[in-house]
């Protein structure tokens, strides 16, 4: 009987040291190397994303007592009162009630719930209604199938995929605060290490904020099912120093770059169907359906994270979309090698 209990808590101990080590081991990864880019929960790096830990902590330690206890009861249970040769023809002593007991297992599951719902509630309160400081950075997000759109209204900026917002110093807060859009169907903005999951749903703005504590890469993606290519709508988040941030801004505010020697490809940009879906400030080209190429090859990646900015892999994404990306909205633009060529050295400038 003994050696059970001791199985079973050890078992639940076993699963508690487990956390822990992961908390730990993320925790010790990010502080021997600040550049590793995790999607972690266990190593939150701003506000909203370490209250939430928090409270997971707190739910995971609860719950883990509980497993300890009922779990050693149920075994204490089976040993003790199990069936064998000498009673087998005897009933087990009846109990038909226990004041006592009753009430025990009906107040301190309340207790239990009424603690979690607090910190809970809490823990949201805390997060959804934060005051927006003066110095805040606004972004709206936009989901599409299947890339994020980034629009500064203060800056006059617009971006795709890849989000800049500065560093948060707790001497002078600059939280980023985003108003979350959907342009077609459900999508959710979840970056793991910075802030948790929030929905963009079609005609009901969202909202959601982050004061991250360092400067780096952080990854996420979109985490609600939204079509054929969900698994590839990437998120980047890039933590600038406000000087870098400042230095971004300035560049992002500038026109697309005018180089003649490129003209031919400009004209193809043009003349074929990318103008329809694109928009490169200072040309004709002002769709929207697509993301804004004005400073594409500033970007790490393209096809929303789907791979690395280089020239072979753009090449490969204007003629084979699917072969980067299958199924998504981007089409196969077949144009001659010259063509290509031509486009490629104009894209090329767009920095």
């Amino acid at each position: 009987m003994r050696h059970n209990t001791k199985s079973v808590t050890l078992g639940a101990l076993l699963i508690l040291a487990f956390l822990f080590l992961s908390r730990a081991t993320a925790a010790a990864t990010v502080l021997a190397d600040p550049s590793t880019v995790l999607t972690s929960i266990f190593a939150p790096e701003s506000t909203p994303a370490k209250s939430i830990f928090d409270l997971s902590i707190f739910v995971l330690v609860i719950t883990a007592v509980i497993f300890v206890v009922v779990f050693t009861l149920l075994v204490y249970s089976i040993v003790k009162f199990r069936g064998s040769a000498a009673n087998k023809d005897r009933e087990p002593a009846q109990v038909y009630g226990s004041t006592q007991i009753e009430l025990a297992w009906t107040i301190i599951p309340i207790l239990i719930v009424v603690v979690l719902f607090l910190a809970t509630a809490r823990t949201i309160h805390a997060i959804q209604d934060a005051p927006e400081p003066a110095a805040a950075v606004d972004v709206t997000a936009i989901g599409h199938q299947f890339w994020w759109e980034f629009r500064y209204p203060k800056f006059g900026i617009v971006t795709a995929n890849e989000l800049h917002i500065p560093v948060s110093d707790p001497a002078r807060p600059t939280p980023t605060f985003l108003k979350l859009l959907s342009a077609d169907t459900d999508h959710s903005f979840w970056i793991p290490q910075l802030a948790g999951k929030t929905d963009l749903i079609p005609n009901h703005p969202n909202s959601m904020w982050m004061d991250p504590h360092r400067t780096g890469t952080f990854l996420g993606q979109c985490a609600q099912y939204c079509g054929t290519q969900h698994a590839k709508m990437l998120l980047r988040v890039s933590v600038d120093s406000p000087e870098d941030f400042a230095a971004w801004v300035r560049a992002q505010q500038q026109p697309a770059v005018q180089d003649e020697k490129v003209i031919v490809g400009r004209r193809v940009f043009e003349t074929t169907a990318c103008i329809n879906c694109h928009a490169i400030t200072g040309t004709a080209a002002t769709g929207r359906f697509g993301p804004d190429l004005t400073h594409l090859m500033s970007r790490q990646t393209i096809a929303s994270g789907a791979a690395d900015n280089t020239t072979e892999k753009l090449r490969l994404w204007i003629q084979k979309p699917d072969a980067i990306k299958p199924g998504s909205l981007m089409p196969a633009m077949k144009l001659s090698d010259a063509d290509l060529d031509s486009l490629m050295s104009y894209l090329e400038t767009l920095r």
